[in-house]
């Protein structure tokens, strides 16, 4: 008798194990599904990738500083031009 009861637990734990590993296996699947979704509708409204976003952004700052140093040139350059027509 205790022998049918432990095959009786043993079938409802695999049944357990097998209903948790389907119910994340679906899980899964929504998940992919919701993220396909979600990306085409993004697409669809013209948004740009973080990944887009950050590059622009360094090339922002890049030019930037660059504007800076060319600007610190010029005032030097045009300093010393000064001084010489004096």
């Amino acid at each position: 008798m205790t022998t049918g009861a432990n095959r009786i637990m043993d079938e409802f734990a695999k049944l357990m194990t097998d209903a948790a590993g389907a119910a994340q296996g679906v899980r899964k699947e929504i998940e992919t599904a919701f993220n396909a979704q979600a990306e085409r509708w993004l697409n669809t409204l013209d948004i740009v990738k973080r990944e887009e976003f950050e590059v622009v952004r360094e090339m922002a700052i890049k030019a930037r500083d660059e504007n800076d140093a060319l600007l610190a040139r010029i005032a030097a350059l045009e300093e010393k031009l000064a001084a010489k027509g004096k």
